[in-house]
């Protein structure tokens, strides 16, 4: 008979081994969103220096390098627009948090001094005769930016009207007042002056600003997909690619220090990376598994594109794709894009959580262009993009940490898509 000690033990131990992917997910979720990685951007090489870091987690699970020349790294370049030095904004002499108080749009360019703005209604953009005098005033010198009021306009008018007035920077800085949430990006070319999105009630046109913004504009800045592979047995057996981007959005200025942790955009799919390569390192597959974690996708899905465009995979013996994107909450189920597009696997997926109960509820939507299935879904690749649904809102900006993040599903979503892998 089991003692009361033993019992505990045993209850201890298969509780560790049941929530074992979940401690080890938040261990590297934890590292990729850390300051010593600044964002996994642009700026102090983040991006690479998480790939470096992804790289031993690949080798350390058992992962086999993909490429011919043993290596885990696929080598790419593309331009990027950067914030390496000074971001500073004050405002009638009070200094503005960055990020918090204000963002720099992620395409601005450089510029330090005073601003004197003129005022621009948004309703007359498109009336050349209502603009142009206020347009000659900064071309003579007499002002040296615009400044445009967004607040309580609709998510949508705001974006329109920023979409327009963005275009003015060309010949001054463009300010916003705004009341929306703040939501970085990552710029691939560069303006000829800031654009500032600024908190509503911090500014007024009249108010004194006096910024410093230095940006830089990198051409061909080197960056690397971290590629995976466990072969199966059979010479001729089909694939099960499992893909996740590491990227996010990097820092803006360093003098104050501000970065943008990306902890559920997407350090924790990346993690679920991992937990699938330990999972299938263990536990072999008829199928050959290919796991890839790409970089650039921040930035338009420069990573993906460039890895199906180099062709160093036959896309027909890809059985399916599983894309893993914002992995850290779940409370409410998740989402499988390409779901109607590719219905009897959704209601296969469906199926498995009817009968095991993983999850509260799996959604499909139809086609989109916004994560790295796109570019396989194109060349006629099966593929879904999962992402977990739950209170965590937290999207491009200072606030998605690591500690915001609940993986309220984490295992169970690994279960769940490991079952489904299983009954391809």
């Amino acid at each position: 008979m089991l003692t009361k000690t033993t019992m505990l033990f045993l209850i201890t131990f298969f509780s560790f081994l049941s929530f074992g992917q979940e401690l080890k997910a938040r261990r590297i979720t934890e590292v990729l969103c850390s300051d010593s990685l600044y964002g996994r951007g642009y700026v102090k090489d983040g991006v690479n220096k998480a790939a470096d870091f992804l790289k031993d987690e690949f080798e350390d699970s058992g992962l086999q390098p993909f490429f011919k020349n043993d290596s885990y790294f696929q080598s790419f370049s593309f331009d990027v627009n950067t914030f390496p030095g000074v971001i500073e904004v004050k405002a009638d002499n009070n200094l503005l948090q960055p990020g918090i108080d204000y963002l720099v749009d992620a395409s601005s360019g450089s510029f330090e001094g005073e601003l004197k703005l003129i005022e621009v209604d948004t309703t007359i953009l498109s009336r050349l005769h209502l603009i142009n005098p206020l347009v000659n005033q900064v071309r003579s010198g007499e002002k040296n930016g615009f400044y445009v009021n967004l607040t309580g306009m609709s998510p949508t008018d705001a974006y329109s009207a920023v979409q327009q007035f963005n275009s003015l920077a060309v010949l001054g800085t463009v300010v916003y007042s705004t009341d929306q949430k703040f939501t970085w990006s990552v710029g691939r070319n560069q303006l000829k002056y800031p654009v500032l999105h600024i908190k509503s009630g911090f500014i007024d046109v009249k108010t004194p600003l006096n910024i410093k913004i230095e940006a830089e504009l990198v051409k061909k800045f080197q960056s690397k997909n971290v590629v995976g592979y466990l072969p199966a047995k059979k010479k001729k057996a089909e694939t099960i690619v499992f893909t996740a981007h590491y990227d996010h959005l990097g820092g803006m200025g360093t003098t104050p220090e501000t970065y943008f942790p990306g902890a559920n955009d997407n350090a924790s799919g990346t993690a679920m990376l991992i937990s699938m390569a330990d999972y299938f390192v263990e536990h072999p597959s008829e199928y050959n598994i290919l796991i890839i974690a790409f970089a650039g996708e921040e930035a338009g899905l420069v990573g993906s594109e460039y890895f199906v465009k180099s062709k160093v995979i036959n896309f027909s013996k890809i059985k399916f794709l599983l894309n893993l994107d914002i992995m850290g909450s779940g409370e409410e189920g998740i989402t499988a894009v390409n779901g109607r597009i590719h219905e009897e696997r959704f209601e296969q997926l469906k199926e498995i959580n009817d009968q095991k109960n993983y999850l509260s509820q799996i959604k499909s939507r139809g086609e989109t262009a916004n994560s790295d299935h796109y570019h396989f879904h194109v060349k006629g690749v099966p593929s879904f993009f999962i992402y977990a649904m739950g209170p965590n809102k937290h999207y491009h900006d200072v606030y998605d940490t690591y500690e915001e993040l609940s993986f309220s599903a984490y295992d169970n979503i690994v279960k769940l898509l490991i079952d489904f892998v299983e009954q391809l």
